[in-house]
């Protein structure tokens, strides 16, 4: 099995069954207090630890238990990754340093230092990622998908592409210029570029030429040759093709580069006056923000390369990076969705929820069971959320509808059940989030969209952005109005539900109701005076100061003879005040499981300071999505589910809700989901403290499996379960009335 892409040493691969073990059953040790303890002692730097998260994705290409069109696919997200992060984090990081920003983050760094220390990771792990895509190229080939070099085809081939190229992608290339009498062209986010160099025959006067390659629905980045599945990238095509676009000239040169931009372009809303406009204003500039990264191929003309980081605006030693194979690896999702069902995971399909499964209304299913836990995508979206949707819409006794929306599909049921909705006259108003990051302009095409059919739509409050995941239906029942809610820790987004681990609750709670249309008065308004929330906990307001009690509730009933226990499950956790408070919680012995997917600020297992802790990161199959936090109060346990990570940002800077989860069986289910992510031994990594992570290992045959295939398992179980007793009820009752 493959281990080279490891996030740690060997040495401390061989000390990781210790490490765990110094963890779960500390040792003694002196207390030192959290308030004379060294920041830098305290917490890890955010951007190291993402890029250590995105490390442990690379592995994923590298894991020869994986199948290999799924080794592609992490490949290909980790590049997407890597871009992303330039684009939020380092662009954030330079704004910083252009602003002369020196103020030092509580890990003790500066912006400089912050950018530098990545830069060393990034580039290690570009090289990581070469590496792995050459072993990929050679085992895909040997499967029957062969990405081929233009000098590997032969004199037929080369003239059956470049018939193709000139049909359907030479008319959508457009050169420019390089010169006096031109302007620097356009570079645009993330495109790969040819840069050409040219003279005429008969005149050694050079000049130059940017070609950007036209990689979209129209072009694909590989071009399959003939009709087996052999392939050509489009970049070597146009470049040994150049005579189509420069006739009777002679190419002296043909290299390559790609440019990453800077996406932070958010501006001042409380000073705007008109919001839509100022998004859209945004989005204009984003598209001409400053670059933050150029890369090219091993072997550029040191005065081209120069050159163009001149052009650019960039450092050419510090911002240039150099990459010895293949650029912008996020392409491989092509070479992912190949017909070859044997190379992938078995294909999942999510089982309807045992609960949703009679074609009865789901609002008198709702109502019987009082609650019931969606998990996705064990469990379908569309006939849960989308169906709850969809009858609210047509249901004659509905009188209002009530979401948050902050990322769904451009072509949404979500968004056609709302229109059919207001088209039935129901009251519907929907709160988007105009600026979630890089969904901006899908969010505004459907906020027009709504509001020409009726739909009442606002933007949140000024300030915060709404990230809560909330739908309420107003109905009439029997008894009165009646509110149906559903809440839950992913977005309203059918594509995403299929591969996001996440979990929701469907509710007609009747304290619930009322909290959550405090929640939507607070939204569409702005007004917070006296909103007694009495069951939700709503951020920025009350949710940190709600789990900071709780954990200092915990430190208050742990006793030996009846141990606290905190356990929280993540993406992210970097919120100080929080990671203060598990300190605390861990120095008075309380047992602390954090389930965090990728940035942790918290060092596990230091003496005196964490020993209680445990930091697990699952990697696998689905992207782990789920925000959970229990505490087990005593006894009184208490189980929250919701939007909010412990981000400060979350907490402070944006509407977020957790809900309470009060049924019994539902705790079980979530209990169940947490034990098994917790025992994982395929897909989980420890955190040391030093802020490395270990692979688990199995031990066992029956460790070979991950969370996510038993999760599957479990909620296909949970399925065959409720079928067999209904037939057990059918046939007894049938037996009783034939007597």
């Amino acid at each position: 099995m493959t281990r080279s892409i490891s996030t740690v040493s060997e040495a401390k691969n061989a000390d990781a069954k210790g490490a765990q073990t110094a963890i779960s059953e500390p040792e003694q040790s002196s207390q030192r207090r959290i308030s004379e303890v060294d920041p830098r002692e305290l917490f890890l730097n955010r951007e190291l630890t993402w890029l250590q998260f995105n490390r442990r994705v690379l592995h994923e290409a590298a894991d020869e238990r994986n199948p290999l069109l799924e080794r592609a696919k992490f490949l290909a997200i980790t590049s997407s990754n890597l871009d992303e992060f330039f684009m939020k984090r380092i662009g954030g990081l330079k704004q910083q340093l252009g602003a002369g920003m020196t103020e030092l983050t509580v890990d003790g760094r500066t912006p400089r230092q912050q950018i530098e220390e990545s830069y060393v990771l990034v580039r290690e792990m570009v090289k990581d990622m070469q590496s792995i895509f050459a072993a990929l190229k050679k085992e895909l080939r040997a499967a029957g998908i062969a990405i081929l070099a233009y000098d590997e085809l032969t004199a037929r081939e080369r003239q059956g592409v470049r018939d193709y190229y000139y049909q359907n992608i030479y008319p959508l290339v457009t050169p420019q210029s390089i010169d006096p009498a031109h302007p620097f062209p356009f570079i645009s986010n993330l495109s790969l570029n040819l840069l050409v160099t040219l003279k005429y025959p008969q005149d050694g006067e050079m000049s130059m030429a940017r070609v950007k390659v036209p990689v979209g629905p129209a072009a694909p980045r590989f071009i399959r040759i003939g009709e087996k599945n052999r392939f050509v990238p489009l970049e070597e095509v146009m470049s040994h093709n150049l005579d189509m676009l420069f006739p009777e000239m002679e190419v002296v040169s043909c290299e390559f580069f790609r440019v990453t931009r800077n996406a932070n372009t958010e501006k001042n809303e409380e000073h705007a006056e008109d919001l839509l406009a100022m998004i859209e204003s945004e989005l204009r500039e984003r598209k001409f923000a400053p670059i933050v990264r150029m890369q090219t191929y091993r072997g550029m003309d040191p005065v081209h390369r120069g050159r163009l980081a001149a052009e650019l605006g960039l450092d050419e030693t510090e911002d240039v990076f150099e990459i010895d194979g293949f650029m912008a690896l996020r392409d491989l999702w092509e070479i992912h969705g190949l017909d070859f069902p044997e190379l992938k995971d078995t294909p999942h399909h999510p089982i309807d929820h045992p609960g949703l499964q009679a074609s009865r209304k789901v609002f008198h299913m709702i109502r019987e069971s009082g609650a019931i836990l969606l998990q996705h995508p064990y469990e379908s979206f569309s006939t849960s959320v989308e169906r709850f949707l969809q009858e609210a819409a047509r249901d004659s006794k509905v009188r209002a509808i009530k979401m948050t929306l902050y990322r769904t599909e451009s072509e949404s049921r979500i968004v056609d059940y709302l229109i059919d909705a207001a088209g039935n006259g129901k009251q519907v108003a929907v709160v988007v989030e105009l600026k979630a990051r890089f969904d901006e302009a899908a969010n505004i095409r459907l906020a027009s969209r709504m509001e020409e059919a009726g739909i009442h739509v606002t933007y949140g409050v000024v300030g915060l952005k709404t990230h809560a995941k909330v739908i309420q239906v107003v109905r009439q029942d029997f008894s009165g109005l009646r509110r149906y809610m559903h809440l839950g820790t992913g977005n309203y987004h059918a594509g995403t539900s299929r591969i996001y681990s996440d979990v929701g609750l469907l509710t007609c709670d009747e304290q619930i109701g009322r909290d959550t249309t405090e929640l939507f008065n607070y939204l569409t308004t702005g007004y917070t005076p006296k909103r007694n929330y009495q069951k939700i906990l709503p951020a920025p307001k009350i949710c940190k100061r709600a789990l900071l009690a709780r954990i200092e509730r915990e430190i208050a009933l742990h006793r030996p003879e009846q141990p606290g226990l905190i356990q929280f499950k993540m993406n992210a956790l970097d919120d100080m005040d929080v990671v203060k408070a598990l300190y605390q919680a861990s120095q008075a012995g309380v047992p602390i499981d954090l389930l965090v997917r990728d940035t942790c600020r918290l060092r596990p297992g230091v003496a005196g300071l964490s020993e209680t802790v445990r930091v697990i990161s699952i990697i696998g199959r689905f992207l782990e999505h789920t925000r959970l936090y229990y505490f087990r109060s005593g006894g009184d346990e208490e189980y929250f589910i919701g939007s909010a990570d412990a981000m400060k940002r979350n907490l402070e800077s944006r509407v977020e809700v957790l809900v309470p989860v009060e049924s019994p069986d539902l705790r079980r289910d979530l209990r169940a989901m947490l034990d098994i992510q917790l025992a994982d031994r395929r897909t989980a990594w420890d955190m040391l403290p030093d802020g490395s992570y270990v692979q688990r290992l199995p031990e066992t045959p029956e460790q070979e499996k991950g969370s996510h295939q038993l999760l599957i398992e479990l909620a296909e179980k949970r399925q065959k379960d409720i079928t067999r007793l209904r037939k057990r009820k059918s046939k007894h009752f049938g037996g009783r009335n034939l007597r």
